[in-house]
């Protein structure tokens, strides 16, 4: 008997455990080798800007959606507790350390140890496992110390044994002496003997929950369960938490006005209501990476946030995505139907079916997933015609009737069920062709199959004229009509008006047969028989590829295009398409099913189970939170952070000035909208360098090089799939200029362009100074050249006319001379004559012959006529001699006419021999008449009278 019981027990604990809700949200993991830090993760905290902190083996860990950074104490010890104030300061507790991380001006957390404030006989405190802040103070709680930050000193507080818990009741601080109870702590830092309240449990209290929607604070203890605390100060056991005890409660947070949070050492985490009822739990078997929870934490968007002994964990708790697979092992879902509250699950394995809840999000439902009974293999559709759900089974047909199965008709391989317009057959496309049933006696009797027709039918419907339209992805579209009893087989292509024989899919929306196509929407034409562009669908779609199209009853249609999902409306002819990032190559590629319920559940088909989508819930998600600049870095020879990123960008205190010689500028940006990191975009600019925003893309960094001296701003903006913008973040940053480029080098330059230019001027004074002079200088040689070569010129001009007058001169005194040789001559002759004229006298003695010759003789004698020759002479000699002999009269006009005569033959440089012949006197005659004429010139006896006389 106790053995039963015990197995019952067990059976018991293991059915309340596996009780968890039917859809599980998306769930990440992030190893120790993701955020680079220790395995164990103590505590958690949001800031304002969003991003995580978490208190870890090595340090502080900041996360902000992209990025991971770690800030290790001064100490290298455990970070076991952290606590973000009002001041966004980061209080932080380790072994025998306390103290605060705080953004400077530039983002970046700096450390503030704490632990030298703190009294000396105090400082050996272990680890500090609480802190709170309460009343804008800080308090710490140690295993025997509790200290009290405030007003930049620490006041401490000694337990009687050990203090085990610190926190809130009633807007009073309260803590748990291990052999007091609870205590009230009062504002002077004391403990109120009145407030001692006496435990009836021997236990660690891990949380006390306050909360508007509850009547009493409830206590959660690490093995006694909950506790509610009524009026009457007393704790009385809530049994509605009991199946807690075994689990080891460590920590507890409030995610909603409904929901708690509860992390246990043993079985994960749980999410239960105020009354403990257990909606949801998160262990291994789930996916976390181990089931000893230290820390959980809600964020700001109220998702979950587990530390774990090895890891960390992210929950999108508040997600509108689902995965439904508890017990489908990982099977891919290829489809859903809801009747008569059963959730049917069409795999590659069965059927599997759950009982489902009257409750608006389905996915809340508790996994109770049974395999239906007969249908192990693959499940192809699942169809309620008549008010009967109509199993399409690789080994044929099959009606399902809760959790049982039964084959109907004798057919294989049944893809689909379709029924005709007046309800009077089913038609069911199969590997083969096409079958035609008939319901008889609540079941299903195989009539024919469609002959001449042996095409896998796995796309099927019927129009309103009862035509029989299939698909196939390779082969083309066929219409089937009956007429007259006998099926008429028609094949379109692209003959046909489609854009292409291949991947051709037919499905039958808001009452109208379309093709969804490679290039969109395609509707028939009955009066051509042919295909043609939709222009209502290519409205909305465009000519985008299309391979799945189903509508819902509020009017959207739900498509699948490229292995994304998404779904188009259109409201006043304004058309909205929303795709669904998150489920991006998760869905089931080749077989597509989609079964829009309402708009809270959606189910669609995937390779590992089945998703559900509460669209609803989709689109009013809060609005993505804005973007934070992660870092601004500059990298040269080594790396160097400009900005932290842990202040947000509102008025930027100090803009930060670059050297010139970086050689990149990188910046990294991310937005903490965890768990919907795949639906985000990003748009960004340089002002100062570009204008135009760059293309939506999920890149969360980007790069700058040879950026010239500046000021710029790095302004960012981040998108959502629903079109949802946040607000302009900017970042702004000056790049200095070289040191030949500053402005006291500008100043400089100008001074010196001045000086330059100055001396330039000046330069070119002197230069065109020095050019005139050098012209003038050069004129005046020019001059003198020209002087000269005039000079030389006249010079030659008075040396030829010189030369012409010495000719002349000498010509004329040639012909003086001549002249004057001819008067020598004639004088000869005329004194030989005489001569010979007297011997002849002497010697004649005829007295007639003697008178003839004195008669001859006086005929020589010609003084008249030599005076008139001489007359001549001299005016011939003056014009040749320069008017000598006038001058020489008017020098000395004591001289005589002999004296003339022989002043000029002397001039001539006559011989005084041909003087004497000229004058016709003796050679000592010339020389007397010299010494006479010497004395009439007053020339003394050193005096040359020749040079006398050529001088005049």
């Amino acid at each position: 008997m106790k053995y039963f019981s015990f197995i019952f027990l067990i059976l018991l604990k293991y059915y309340s455990f596996a009780q968890n809700a039917i859809g599980l949200p998306s769930l990440t993991n992030y190893s120790k080798f993701d955020y680079n830090g220790g395995t164990q993760n103590w505590k958690i905290a949001q800031a304002k800007n969003g991003i995580i902190y978490i208190a870890n083996n090595e340090g502080l860990i900041a996360y902000d959606g992209v990025y991971w950074k770690m800030y290790p104490l001064p100490n290298k010890t455990i970070v076991r507790s952290l606590c973000i104030d009002k001041e966004n300061r980061i209080f932080v507790g380790g072994q025998d350390e306390f103290g605060y991380f705080k953004s400077n001006e530039n983002g970046k957390l700096e450390y503030t140890n704490l632990t030298d404030k703190i009294p000396e006989k105090a400082r050996k405190f272990g680890d500090i496992w609480d802190i709170i802040s309460f009343n804008n103070q800080i308090y710490a709680r140690s295993r025997n110390i509790i200290f009290k930050f405030k007003d930049n000193k620490i006041n401490y507080l000694w337990a009687s044994n050990e203090w085990k818990y610190l926190g809130i009741l009633n807007n009073n601080l309260v803590a748990q002496d291990q052999n007091v109870g609870l205590v009230t702590i009062n504002t002077g830092f004391e403990i109120e003997p009145s407030s001692i309240i006496k435990l009836s449990f021997n236990d660690d209290i891990v949380s006390i929950i306050e909360a508007p929607s509850i009547k009493y604070p409830i206590f959660l203890t690490i093995k006694s369960g909950a506790f509610e605390f009524n009026n009457n100060q007393k704790l009385l056991p809530l049994p509605n938490f009991d199946y807690l005890k075994s689990s080891n409660i460590y920590k507890s947070h409030i995610i909603d006005n409904e929901h708690i949070a509860i992390a246990t050492s043993y079985n994960g985490a749980f999410v239960v209501d105020f009354n403990g009822i257990k909606k949801q739990y998160f262990s291994k078997e789930e996916g976390l990476q181990n089931n000893n929870v230290l820390s959980i934490f809600a964020d700001n968007k109220n998702n979950l946030w587990l530390g774990l002994e090895n890891g960390i964990a992210f929950i999108a708790f508040n997600d509108a995505i689902k995965l439904i697979n508890p017990k489908l092992k990982n099977n891919a879902a290829y489809t859903t139907l809801i009747k008569n509250n059963y959730l049917y699950i069409g795999t590659s394995s069965g059927l599997f079916a759950t009982a489902i809840d009257s409750i608006a999000d389905l996915s809340f439902c508790k996994d109770q997933l049974e395999m239906v009974a007969n249908t192990n293999g693959q499940i192809w559709s699942l169809t309620d015609i008549n008010n009967q759900i109509l199993m399409g089974h690789n080994e044929g047909a099959f009606t399902v009737k809760q959790l049982t199965a039964n084959k109907t008709a004798n057919t294989y391989g049944n893809w689909n069920f379709v029924q005709n317009k007046d309800q009077s057959k089913i038609y069911s496309g199969n590997y083969f062709g096409v079958s035609i049933l008939n319901q008889q006696y609540n079941t299903l009797v195989q009539i024919e199959n469609i002959l001449g027709f042996e095409e896998s039918s796995r796309y099927l419907t019927i129009d309103d004229e009862n035509n029989i339209w299939i698909s196939h992805p390779f082969r083309g579209v066929f219409k089937i009509s009956n007429i007259n009893n006998q099926y008429k087989i028609e094949t379109y292509t692209a003959q046909q008006g489609l854009p292409n024989t291949l991947n051709n899919h037919i499905f039958k929306i808001k009452n109208e047969v379309v093709v969804a196509t490679m290039k969109g929407v395609y509707v028939y034409q009955k009066n051509t028989n042919h295909f043609i562009v939709s222009n209502y669908y290519k409205n909305i779609f465009d000519d985008i590829s299309l391979r799945y199209l189903k509508d819902d009853n509020d009017g959207n249609i739900w498509f699948i295009s490229e292995k994304k999902l998404g779904v188009a409306s259109v409201e006043n002819n304004i058309k909205k398409i929303t795709y669904f990032p998150e489920l991006n190559n998760k869905l089931l590629s080749g077989f597509e099913f989609i079964y829009p319920l309402n708009l809270q559940n959606v189910f669609v088909s995937g390779a590992t189970g089945l998703y559900h989508i509460n669209y609803q819930k989709y689109t009013n998600t809060i609005s993505i939170a804005p973007v934070i600049i992660s870092s601004v870095s500059i990298i040269n020879k080594k790396d160097s952070l400009l900005f932290g990123g842990h202040i947000t960008l509102l008025n930027q205190s100090k803009i930060p000035e670059i050297k010139h010689n970086w050689k990149l500028l990188r910046f990294q940006f991310a937005t903490p909208s965890f768990g919907n990191q795949s639906n985000i975009e990003y748009t960004y600019r340089l002002l100062g360098y570009e204008n135009n925003w760059s293309q939506w893309s999920k890149r969360t960094e980007k790069e700058y090089t040879n950026l010239p001296a500046g000021k710029y701003s790095f302004e960012i903006k981040a998108r959502d799939n629903l079109g949802n913008e946040t607000t302009l973040t900017k970042y702004l940053i000056t790049i200095l200029p070289p040191w030949y480029l500053t402005i006291l080098a500008k100043i400089i330059y100008a001074i010196a362009f001045l000086c330059a230019l100055f001396f330039i001027v000046f330069w070119q004074k002197k230069k065109f100074k020095n050019q005139k002079i050098k012209f003038e200088a050069e004129q005046k040689k020019l001059l003198y050249v020209l002087e000269l070569e005039r000079s030389v010129k006249e010079k030659e001009i008075i040396a030829l006319q010189n030369e012409k007058l010495s000719s002349e001169i000498n010509f004329q005194n040639s012909e003086l001379a001549a002249s004057a040789m001819h008067l020598v001559k004639k004088a000869e002759l005329i004194t030989k004559v005489k001569e010979d004229l007297a011997h002849i006298a002497k010697e004649v003695d005829n007295p007639k012959v003697l008178a003839q010759v004195k008669k001859v003789s006086k005929s020589l004698i010609t003084d008249e006529k030599l005076d008139q020759e001489w007359d001549q002479f001299s005016k011939h000699f003056d014009k040749v001699h320069s008017d000598f002999l006038n001058a020489l009269k008017f020098k000395h006009p004591n001289i005589t006419s002999n004296d003339l005569k022989l002043c000029a033959y002397i001039r001539m440089n006559l011989s005084t021999k041909e003087i004497a012949q000229l004058l016709n006197i003796s050679v000592r005659g010339v020389e007397i008449s010299r010494y006479r004429l010497r004395k009439k010139l007053a020339l003394q006896k050193e005096a040359n009278l020749f040079e006398y006389l050529i001088n005049i």
